[in-house]
């Protein structure tokens, strides 16, 4: 069983998961498991540092949620190891790099909720709160717009960014800087 959690958390890195969630999912699948259980399991997953777990915040109430977490993996490879060449969701696996650099960059990271939508990361450091969306390829019209839609109703006036993987010059919308990721990566 704690092979079946362990594989279903690194199959849904960066994506909203509850204890209750994941004990229906497994069940439904023939795997019947307690909530009690699971939760033991992502903790000791998360105690031994194999998991990291990422809280939701409200931005407009600035309250810390208390349901609906994202896990992402310590290491990218242990997932290939364990899920093997298993089709792959390229921006949760570039989401899951961003959000680990922004923990070994020193900020608190946060799951944001503003209204209906939300914010990939919020990062609060010594300078404040900065705003993240990552996104694979915003080239696309439509995904630009929902990309940015979140970070744009944000009405404080930290810095929000957009982190992709195209390799453009930083362009700015709107106040928001949408950045080449790897450049970013590379560049503190």
């Amino acid at each position: 069983m704690l092979n079946s959690v362990t594989r279903f958390m690194f199959d849904n890195i960066g994506n909203l998961c509850s204890t209750t969630k994941i004990a229906n999912s497994m069940t439904s699948a023939g795997r019947g498991i307690s909530v009690h259980t699971v939760d033991s399991y992502l903790q000791s997953l998360l105690d031994s540092f194999v998991l990291y777990k990422a809280e939701r915040y409200d931005i407009k109430g600035k309250q810390y949620l208390s349901s609906g977490y994202k896990y992402y993996v310590c290491d990218i490879g242990l997932r290939y190891y364990l899920l093997g060449d298993k089709p792959v969701d390229a921006g949760h696996i570039l989401e899951n790099v961003v959000y680990l650099e922004l923990l070994r960059r020193g900020y608190q990271v946060y799951v944001g909720k503003n209204g209906d939508s939300e914010v990939d990361f919020i990062a609060i450091g010594e300078n404040g709160e900065e705003y993240y969306q990552v996104c694979y390829s915003a080239r696309d019209e439509q995904t630009l717009k929902r990309e940015l839609l979140p970070l744009d109703t944000i009405s404080d006036h930290n810095p929000k960014y957009l982190l992709t993987m195209d390799d453009e010059a930083i362009m700015s919308h709107n106040g928001i800087k949408q950045i080449y990721v790897l450049d970013w990566l590379l560049n503190k």
